[in-house]
């Protein structure tokens, strides 16, 4: 499964000045290697001081998750209008958390000459929370610090649970649970973190697209766990909708993901709100569309469930050669939103928070400027 990768929008004014900003500067990246988090909604300003004095929630993770995914066969280029999709306006709705790694950067580089197109096209922006680490003594906390700004604001978070045993098939973000007891228990604590508002779950990127690496028995195992983690977190809180992983357009047959995606729950409205696509990766809007729509149809279920699709840095369709890796001539997609006028897909979401390296721009889910620059200009 492809890494998502920083994005970033140039200013016609200071093109010329990016080749002499690399990832050798020490401004370059912000601090160490952390998850994928946004930026708050309305406590911030457009371009953020360099005073934070409020104190911070505690950290939602200490690492962004980097998982190179299946080489698929890449999607089209997307048409010319989708490639012009503005992500100026950001949705009334969705909440961005004020402890990131762009914003920190942002604040301590005020005069670096890529701040304001950072800022205003990333910053800016509502992205998920991802909770990648395994810290069953603290995640209760942690999660509820961002499902309660959230609602203080009147706005919807949207949480990654990321630490099902085995994850990534041993790959550049293996870890995880050390069992699924452990597991089932993390998520038991998880959920008593959402709280009472709405808030949507993307529960466990690559742990139904990417099974294959199982045993027949191990994945029956996981997928078993899977449909009780969603049964628990919509238990919580009710208000909670809960999405599960249909890996992308160029992976799984639609027949396939849906099978599978049965067995872990998802077509079952007790533990399930449907299917995410794209995540960290590259594949067009349009594509995902069609694909969701036709996991969705192969899945069953009633026909509330819908999909979501992760547009962070799709806005060139997935690289020809299938490199998942920062690849070049990215371009941020459409900005997120929960109003995207299409059937049965339910929100835009930015799941991976643009400017943080897949691990070959920059150090694996730091944010690179240099890498989010170019993605968005």
């Amino acid at each position: 499964m492809a890494v998502a990768a920083s994005v970033v929008v140039a200013v016609g004014a200071i093109t010329g000045m990016v080749s002499a900003l690399d990832d050798r500067s020490g401004s370059d990246e912000a601090g160490p290697p952390r998850v994928t988090r946004s930026p708050s909604l309305e406590s911030l300003p457009l371009l953020p001081s360099a005073s934070p004095s409020v104190t911070k929630s505690p950290s939602p993770t200490s690492a962004s998750p980097t998982r190179p995914r299946e080489k698929a066969t890449p999607t089209p280029s997307p048409p010319r209008a989708e490639r012009k999709q503005s992500t100026a306006v950001v949705s009334s709705r969705l909440y961005r958390h004020p402890d990131s790694q762009v914003l920190e950067w942002v604040r301590d580089n005020p005069a670096d000459p890529r701040h304001a197109v950072i800022a205003s096209r990333i910053a800016a922006q509502p992205a998920a929370v991802w909770f990648a680490d395994y810290t069953p003594d603290t995640i209760t906390a942690r999660v509820r610090a961002v499902t309660s700004g959230g609602s203080a604001l009147g706005r919807v978070p949207v949480v990654v649970p990321y630490a099902i045993p085995d994850r990534d098939c041993g790959g550049y973000s293996e870890g995880g649970a050390p069992g699924l007891d452990a597991y089932d228990d993390w998520i038991d604590r998880f959920a008593a973190g959402l709280g009472t508002g709405d808030v949507i779950v993307v529960l466990e990127p690559d742990s139904v697209a990417q099974a294959e690496c199982l045993s027949e028995g191990a994945r029956a195992d996981r997928f078993a766990s899977l449909a009780r983690a969603g049964r628990v977190l919509k238990a919580a809180n009710p208000k909670a909708r809960v999405y599960y992983d249909a890996g992308h357009s160029g992976w799984n047959t639609p027949a396939k993901q849906a099978e599978w995606l049965r067995q872990a729950g998802a077509a079952s409205t007790a533990s399930s709100d449907g299917v995410f696509s794209n995540v960290s990766n590259f594949h067009t809007t349009s594509g995902e569309i069609a694909y969701d729509r036709q996991v969705l149809d192969a899945l069953g279920g009633p026909a509330s469930l819908g999909a979501v699709i992760d547009t962070s840095r799709n806005g060139a369709g997935a690289p020809a050669d299938g490199e998942w890796c920062d690849p070049s001539g990215r371009k941020l997609g459409r900005a997120p939103t929960l109003a995207t006028g299409e059937s049965r897909i339910d929100a835009y979401l930015w799941v991976k928070l643009p400017g943080e390296s897949d691990g070959c721009k920059g150090r694996p889910g730091t944010f690179t400027a240099s890498y989010a620059y170019e993605l968005a200009r």
